[in-house]
């Protein structure tokens, strides 16, 4: 995508009158069509929310019209739990791979479907026999980005631009044009949500994942070596270590016992590494993972790597290094 010069000076609002309004039209409908085409998705089925978690909210209780069941794994996110708490539902427990049984749909059902998990990366992998039962399928992609295409009944799906390493504060929402769903927040008009997004983040997002589509076909090799060495180490170098089963090469979950996990996320911030804990990417919630415990993984002093395209092996030969000497220090204290 290129950028008109206009923008280079201001960023007009697409849904004014005017010729500048009219460019950024222009643009808007050009950054639909990039996501689009990397989501394998029509451009007329996206929007774009400005607090991407407003998603499981917009994707789950639109399909939910009368007393439908909502159908979802315990460990998927905390936002498809609270959806939950309104409605019938049944959450089905997985296997210590993170798999789900899907034995247990009815007909009418709508389910929640988690692609992949953000704190492990751990990937659904199984599919229910005869998705032609379900009265709707809500996929959360927010973890997989463009890796996992939809399933073929998907209904809604959502996304966050940091997937693809977009901006933050950005979810890209779906409906698909087959899908039984009302807007079940209040509206006037034919809009999704109640505020427009950022242009400027939607065309930042859409630049990122230009980009980051062409890199990953070059550099998922690279990213799954990473992945087995960082395992590799900690496994043979940190004792008293426990790894989450994995899926996707980008997301590592590392547990360590006799470690806080607070204070390791704080030294390793300190000393230039800033990593992620308990639930994924919540700094105020130190809390025990639920997904952890739901795979029978240590929870205790639980960091995730995420593992960027840019990244190289000097970079983490060094990092590991830094890790086995800060949890020693941790649990020499």
């Amino acid at each position: 995508m290129a950028l008109p010069h206009i923008f280079e000076v201001t960023w007009p609002d697409p849904s004014k009158l005017g010729a500048d309004s009219k460019s950024a039209a222009l643009l808007l409908n050009e950054a639909r069509e990039t996501f689009a085409s990397h989501l394998g998705i029509r451009s007329d089925e996206i929007h774009f929310l400005g607090e991407p978690n407003l998603g499981f909210h917009l994707g789950i209780n639109g399909l939910m019209s009368g007393q439908k069941r909502l159908v979802y794994s315990n460990i998927d996110r905390m936002e498809v739990f609270a959806v939950a708490e309104g409605h019938p539902s049944k959450m089905l427990e997985v296997d210590l791979n993170g798999q789900i049984n899907f034995s247990e749909l009815m007909k009418d059902d709508v389910l929640a479907l988690q692609l992949c998990n953000r704190e492990t990366g751990t990937i659904q992998n199984g599919r229910p026999k005869s998705p032609d039962l379900l009265a709707g399928l809500f996929v959360d992609s927010t973890a997989s980005g463009t890796r996992i295409k939809l399933p073929a009944n998907w209904s809604t799906a959502l996304w966050d631009s940091t997937s693809w390493g977009g901006p933050s504060g950005l979810g890209v929402f779906a409906v698909s044009k087959s899908a039984n769903w009302s807007n079940p927040l209040p509206h006037l008009d034919g809009r999704v949500n109640p505020g427009p997004a950022s242009l400027a983040l939607i065309v930042a997002s859409a630049l990122a994942i230009d980009s980051w589509v062409a890199d990953e076909k070059n550099l998922a090799s690279k990213i799954a070596a990473i992945n087995s060495e960082i395992r590799s180490y900690i496994s043979s170098n940190i004792p008293d270590s426990d790894l989450a089963p994995g899926g996707a090469d980008h997301l590592i979950s590392a547990s360590f016992l006799y470690v806080n996990a607070e204070q390791l996320v704080t030294k390793l911030a300190d000393k230039g590494y800033p990593v992620d804990s308990g639930s994924a990417c919540s700094s105020v919630n130190m809390q025990p993972s639920h997904v952890l415990a739901a795979l029978g993984v240590l929870t205790q002093g639980n960091i995730r790597l995420t593992i960027h395209h840019a990244i190289t092996f000097e970079e983490v030969k060094e990092f590991l290094e830094v890790l086995s000497q800060t949890v020693g220090e941790l649990r020499d204290k």
